[in-house]
């Protein structure tokens, strides 16, 4: 416990874990994925891969698209090394939510809650539910371009529409896990084939895209870059993942031993890791495209997706390719509006433990995002989406640091962890990649309101 948040009076001295017997992250699907005891390397792997792919959604949505799409139109290929970087950053954050999800059995909202004060429960409850709203927000906004570019439905009744996913995970939750599971694996397959053939028809330089991953001087030296660059970041880590993450892991019933619980940290590891890879070759290709397409034809100015959309076509001799860039943003939107409102569904349990219907919670989780939507595009017109996307974007930058610090405290401490707390190397690893969002985060947030 640090001095700092004792003084604070954020932490109960001497507090443990406040944990119901019968108290479980998302109840209804909790430990219902039997992972066999004795299976051989592959079969465990398959009965633990599933979650890491829900997780990845949140790191290739509609809010990434923005910056990826200004970086490769204005600057190249040169920040693919800033998408690996967060990327890499992503990769150790989720390390840390499985770990504390198998060790402890808690969620990181329900890790709050046991942890600290009420007051700092429910201020730390607000600022998520906030987040939880503009990630969302972006989903349905996202959703709703998509919708009309490919159909021509209004975006206002285009963000209406996208309120069917609330039916989609009633149904399919009700089913199994597995089922949310596998529609979210074919939408993130159906945004992969999408992009391999835009990589194709656009035919991008390969040697300049692997010189691209390679870090440069000049995305420190050049504002306008390091602008764009910690836009990328901001987009990137997206702090409703970490409650998600945390909760979802426990949807496998593993033997509740110490090694029961190493190999799940084992496996969960390694399914967010490849999960994330996959992300990264989403976000990678979104870049390249906006680069081979626009970079170099005298498009440097294209960052919104509707202009991507209109010059894609033209600009590659593909009259398809306009087609298939929104039916990938389509399909995000559509994945990331089903993780997003599981993540409302743990955050509100586990920060006030309130257990609504599920059909009830949904809908207002679905309102809180729906409902500013609809109400500034009917205000201010169809103009204003970009300017919706960008807001926030700026609200999920705020949040960030709220949900890093507690993961990195939770999981540093040996009282809370036992064996699996972090050791030294992974905690310099953690607080520096902490400090670095939480102070890239506030530097976007004070140029973007400058």
């Amino acid at each position: 416990m640090s001095p700092l948040e004792r003084a604070a009076g954020m932490v109960l001295p001497g507090m443990a874990w406040r944990k119901a017997p019968d108290e479980a992250s998302l109840p209804e699907v909790h430990r219902t994925i039997v992972v066999p005891a004795d299976a051989p390397f592959w079969r465990k792997m398959l009965a633990f891969a599933g979650p890491g792919f829900l997780v990845a959604v949140g790191y290739m949505d509609p809010g990434n698209w923005a910056t990826d799409l200004a970086g490769g139109a204005r600057f190249g290929y040169t920040l693919l090394s800033v998408i690996l970087i967060s990327n890499l950053m992503a990769i150790l954050l989720q390390h840390l939510c499985v770990k504390l999800g198998v060790a402890t059995g808690r969620d990181l909202a329900q890790a709050c809650r046991d942890h600290y004060a009420a007051p700092t429960v429910w201020f730390l409850w607000v600022l998520a539910e906030i987040q939880i709203a503009a990630c969302d927000l972006a989903e349905v906004v996202g959703s709703a371009i998509a919708l009309q570019l490919l159909f021509g439905i209004p975006l206002v009744w285009g963000c209406v529409i996208t309120a069917a996913d609330v039916l989609a995970v009633l149904y399919l939750q009700g089913r199994g896990f597995r089922y949310i599971e596998a529609l979210v694996v074919t939408l993130i397959a159906t945004i992969g084939a999408c992009f391999a053939a835009e990589i194709l028809w656009s035919r991008p330089d390969v040697p300049g895209i692997l010189a691209g991953f390679v870090p440069s001087a000049a995305v420190l030296t050049n504002q306008q870059m390091l602008y764009v660059s910690i836009g990328i970041i901001g987009a990137t880590v997206m702090p409703h993942n970490l409650y998600l993450h945390s909760s979802i892991v426990q949807t496998r019933k593993y033997e509740l031993t110490p090694d029961g619980r190493r190999d799940a940290i084992r496996f969960g590891t390694i399914d967010s890791s490849v999960a994330l890879m996959f992300a990264l070759c989403i976000n990678a290709a979104i870049l390249v495209l906006s680069a081979a397409a626009f970079h170099w034809s005298g498009h440097q100015g294209v960052a919104e997706i509707q202009d991507a959309h209109a010059l894609l076509s033209p600009l590659l001799g593909v009259p398809v390719a306009s087609g298939v860039f929104i039916l990938a943003l389509l399909a995000s939107g559509q994945n990331s509006t089903l993780t997003g409102t599981l993540a409302g569904q743990i955050i509100m349990e586990g920060f006030i433990n309130i257990r609504l219907r599920p059909w009830l919670r949904r809908v207002i989780t679905r309102a809180l995002a729906i409902v500013p939507a609809v109400v500034v595009i009917g205000w201010f017109g169809e103009s204003r989406t970009t300017d919706l996307l960008i807001a926030s974007q700026v609200v999920l930058s705020m949040q960030l640091g709220f949900a890093v610090w507690p993961l990195m405290r939770f999981t540093s401490d040996r009282a809370k962890m036992g064996e699996f707390a972090n050791p030294l190397w992974i905690r310099i690893l953690g607080w520096t990649t902490a400090l670095v969002i939480i102070g890239l985060n506030v530097k976007l947030l004070v140029d973007t309101l400058l």
